[in-house]
């Protein structure tokens, strides 16, 4: 007999889609309701009970064992995974996880076999148009951006491949050759290679745990600063979220340069933990500001859809440095992504991820404080930042146990090592002795370090 009977199990679940009911079980175990070891009803009791075919409860639970939240064993029927052993018996070493490019957990993303389904019954589908971004799109996604839509009047969009495809174009768009371009530091992961492949100078502006302080950026803009790049809500920050009074304070300096465009990211998408344009430099200078709004977190990166917004003539300038203006992002994945934004099923999924992700932050800074390590996170972060000594050298014995991380200097805008490691955060298993061991292993690191000097 199963640990829940069917008609109970049944009264929980709203969805009859498989990747929606595989969604409402991994909220009932994310909730409590369905407990580790705990047995299943039969695929055929449960489909009876809800109306459905077998196939679709048995596929349902095929994504649950995808995502390591059930097994099935042969005479023991379908049971919830116990906690430990999604890190424990299923980890092989940290050289298989993504501590480095704060990539998003595959087995947490939303399925895209139904939005892409759908997408492919669309009517337009290989009309012979080149437009920026389908309507359907920029409407889900003014929808997502909320308090925001009063000014998405006087705004215009368009669909690009990635989040780093969108932060390449608006400064490209905006800058020439030896310009200099602020930018929030630490800098996103990878972001700075950007400017330097365009030939441009930066200048760094710190952040506090309020967002980017005003009198370093008055600073840059006082050495010629021609744009501000920033990520609002801090979604590779070691503290910060931008703060209302501060986005007040920030405009009041930005007014003082007229000229310069201010390009806000936002990596994570339908994944923030917080709305990172609830406080934002758009809604108080829109008529330079550009954003760039990323969902390879979200959705994967083989959706390979971004959105730009801004005003019409930023946006064309961006456009216009992408295959001279005539390139347009594919129908089908723009659709599907449209597809996503509204679906119930998908944003259960997102709410789902989202909780996991914040309990991997918060389970790894308290591993690293436990052994003595100094570390830090935006409470919205997907980085985790631990002081070190030689971060060269931390990150150089930490590699040869497999383990793979950056350095701060290569998010700075100095060459001098920073003595920082950044951790991302986002593939990290929920295992408390594996972290454990992992800040152990950076302890380690910290105090002896490979010895490279000849034998």
């Amino acid at each position: 007999m199963a640990d829940i009977e069917a008609e109970t199990l049944a009264r929980h679940l709203s969805e009859r889609s498989p990747s929606g009911l595989a969604e409402q079980v991994r909220e009932l175990i994310s909730a409590g309701t369905l407990s580790g070891g705990m047995r299943l009803p039969t695929v055929r009791d449960l489909a009876t009970e809800i109306g459905v075919s077998v196939g679709t409860i048995a596929q349902a639970w095929s994504l649950l064992r995808e995502s390591n939240l059930v097994e099935t064993r042969r005479r023991g029927g379908t049971r919830i995974v116990e906690p430990g052993d999604v890190g424990g018996p299923n980890f092989r070493s940290w050289s298989g996880v993504d501590l480095l490019h704060c990539s998003p957990d595959p087995r947490l993303l939303p399925s895209l076999e139904e939005a892409m389904v759908r997408s492919l019954k669309q009517p337009q589908l290989h009309s012979w148009s080149r437009e920026h971004i389908l309507p359907e799109l920029q409407r889900a996604v003014e929808k997502k951006l909320g308090q925001q839509a009063e000014s998405t009047q006087t705004r215009s969009f368009a669909a690009i491949s990635s989040a780093t495809e969108g932060l390449w174009l608006a400064t490209k768009s905006v800058t020439s050759g030896g310009d200099l371009i602020a930018v929030e530091e630490p800098a996103s992961p990878g972001y700075l290679s950007v400017p330097k492949s365009l030939g441009l100078r930066t200048i760094g502006v710190p952040v506090d745990e309020h967002g980017p302080v005003p009198e370093a950026l008055q600073r840059a803009l006082d050495a010629g600063a021609v744009a501000f790049v920033h990520s609002p809500g801090g979604a590779f920050s070691p503290r910060h979220l931008l703060s209302a009074e501060r986005t007040q304070e920030l405009a009041r300096v930005l007014e003082s340069s007229p000229e310069t465009v201010i390009i806000e990211e936002d990596p994570l998408g339908p994944l923030a933990e917080v709305d990172p344009f609830a406080h934002s430099l758009d809604v108080l200078l829109p008529e330079r500001t550009l954003r760039v709004i990323g969902f390879e977190r979200a959705y994967g990166m083989d959706l390979r859809t971004a959105v730009m917004s801004g005003p019409k003539q930023l946006i064309n300038r961006a456009i216009a440095e992408r295959s001279g203006g005539v390139s347009s992002n594919s129908r089908i994945l723009q659709n599907t992504l449209a597809f996503l934004l509204r679906d119930p099923s998908a944003g259960r999924r997102l709410n789902s991820a989202r909780t996991r992700y914040a309990n991997r932050r918060r389970m790894a800074l308290e591993a690293l404080a436990e052994v003595g390590l100094t570390a830090h996170a935006g409470p919205a972060s997907w980085a985790i930042w631990v002081q070190v000594p030689d971060e060269r050298t931390a990150a150089l014995t930490l590699s040869a146990q497999g383990v793979i991380t950056d350095v701060g200097s290569s998010s700075h805008m100095t060459e001098q090592p920073t003595g920082l490691l950044r951790i991302s955060c986002a593939q990290l298993p929920e295992d408390k002795e594996l972290l454990d061991g992992l800040a152990q292993l950076i302890l380690r690191a910290t105090e002896d370090g490979l010895n490279s000097t000849f034998v």
